[in-house]
């Protein structure tokens, strides 16, 4: 049996990140993945496939709707072919995983294929092509999470799909059904309607990002409806039947009426949930909540004293990048550093076109907290570079502590908000004000000046470009 200082139970980012960091730290590592592929759900089924349909969707739409502003003529049909564009997504996969073995072996870390399961708090069997077991003082487990769906529901696989089938079907949909307006269902279902599906999304809640600041949402679906996507609010799935290759769905709207939606394809995207089958926590004597999540203390450490869980698999926002920080954490913890995460400060992301992101608080939080604060608003269409770019759409909104200043959320929809973000980030980890930012300055013409001028109007209400 081999033994190691640290094994990681699952490759996804917070796995193989937390290997790595654990390596770096002279800690001799085991890294065990239950697929043939390494990078878990985001790299493989998740993250990285979806950017790389959304970017191809994206230029095709562009080609189609925009060059002939740029003065880009094409002479003849644009033609679509889906089938490359899957094909190039897959190779984006392939690259990306194999840089993944490479910075296994360039660690020196130990990657066993099988699903890992404790036998006991210190030993975990490998089943794989061969059970073998290995043994380890410490051990993380990263298992991540898979797509959650509604009980009444039968995913196929075919007609009746999940995030992962949809990044590799064989036809565009010519209608599909999407129930959930979450990220994902977002994501994907303007991805389909850029190539010409008829989208309809389902939400059960009253606006979709539901978890995000009211004013996203407004701004999405406003932006999302001119691109033709249909949306359906305060609306509950009851029922969701196949036959042959027409999908109905039957739902509740807000009144108790029954609507009836038909399509070709229905994308069951209500969310994801903690994936530990095969693991045998009870064989540790960890202990696992009604959620499904993995109790962890603030340390990340569960019940068993020499046993970790980060990401997916534990509470918390389900990203990839808070699950790599937590990884990180966990491995220096481990090393006997003191490092700390504020969960508060790990931004969100939608990947649409115009992108949404956000830090820190929501207005609706800062109302139900009683914290007294003030805002500043600034849209994308009063900058040059959006402008010249033509993506007008969207804004930057500031919330600061009404007596200090500290900026306590940020919140940003328009162009490259992904990347817009971590401006927001930084400066509230090192609690800055919103005068800090107003006084910095922006380069001109961007995208982030719309943050120095919504700082602007958080501090003395002037902005100065409207």
């Amino acid at each position: 049996m081999k033994t190691f200082d640290v094994a990681v139970i699952g490759s996804g980012p917070g796995g193989y990140v937390s290997a790595i960091r654990c390596a770096q730290l002279g800690m001799k590592t085991a890294l065990i993945e239950k697929y043939n592929s390494l990078g878990g759900t985001c790299l493989n089924v998740g993250c990285i496939p979806s950017k790389s349909l959304l970017d191809s969707s994206h230029h095709y739409e562009e080609a189609l709707k925009n060059f002939s502003n740029h003065g880009i003529n094409i002479s003849g049909k644009i033609q679509l072919d889906f089938q490359k564009m899957i094909s190039r997504k897959t190779e984006v996969v392939d690259q990306t995983t194999k840089g993944i073995n490479f910075l296994m072996d360039k660690n020196n870390i130990s990657v066993f294929q099988g699903l890992g399961s404790f036998s006991s708090p210190t030993k975990i069997e490998i089943k794989g092509k061969k059970n073998e077991f290995v043994e380890a003082k410490n051990i993380i487990i990263a298992t991540g999470s898979k797509p959650a769906s509604l009980p009444f529901i039968k995913i196929d696989k075919e007609r009746i799909i999940t995030s992962t089938e949809a990044l590799s079907l064989k036809e565009i949909p010519k209608k599909l059904i999407i129930i959930g307006g979450g990220v994902i269902g977002l994501e994907l279902g303007q991805v389909y309607c850029r190539l010409g599906s008829e989208v309809s999304v389902i939400e059960y809640a009253d606006r979709i990002l539901p978890i995000m600041d009211s004013s996203l949402s407004r701004e999405l679906m406003k932006v999302m409806k001119k691109q033709n996507v249909n949306f359906y609010l305060s609306h509950e799935v009851k029922k969701v039947d196949r036959h042959k290759e027409n999908i109905i769905v039957k739902a509740l709207d807000s009144k108790g009426n029954e609507i009836v939606f038909e399509g070709d394809y229905c994308l069951v995207s209500v969310g994801r949930k903690p994936y530990i089958e095969g693991l045998s926590p009870e064989n540790a004597g960890i202990k696992v909540n009604d959620k499904g999540q993995i109790e962890v203390n603030e340390k990340l450490q569960t019940s068993t004293e020499n046993i970790y869980a980060i990401g997916d698999v534990v509470r918390g926002a389900m990203l990839a990048h808070k699950a790599e920080e937590e990884g990180v954490m966990v491995a220096e913890i481990l090393a006997g550093q003191k490092p700390h995460i504020d969960h508060n400060l790990i931004p969100n992301v939608v990947y649409t076109w115009p992108e949404v992101a956000s830090v820190g608080k929501s207005e609706e939080e800062l109302i139900g907290e009683g914290v007294k604060f003030k805002k500043g608003q600034f849209p994308m269409r009063a900058l040059g570079r959006a402008r010249a770019s033509m993506d007008t759409d969207g804004f930057v909104k500031i919330l600061a502590d009404q007596s200090t200043d500290e900026i306590l959320g940020m919140h940003i929809i328009g162009a490259r908000a992904a990347d817009l973000i971590a401006e927001g980030v930084t400066a509230m980890e090192f609690r800055a004000s919103a005068e800090d930012i107003a006084r910095i300055s922006h380069s001109h013409p961007t995208y982030a000046e719309a943050i120095k001028e919504a700082a602007l109007a958080a501090t003395e209400n002037r902005p100065l470009h409207i």
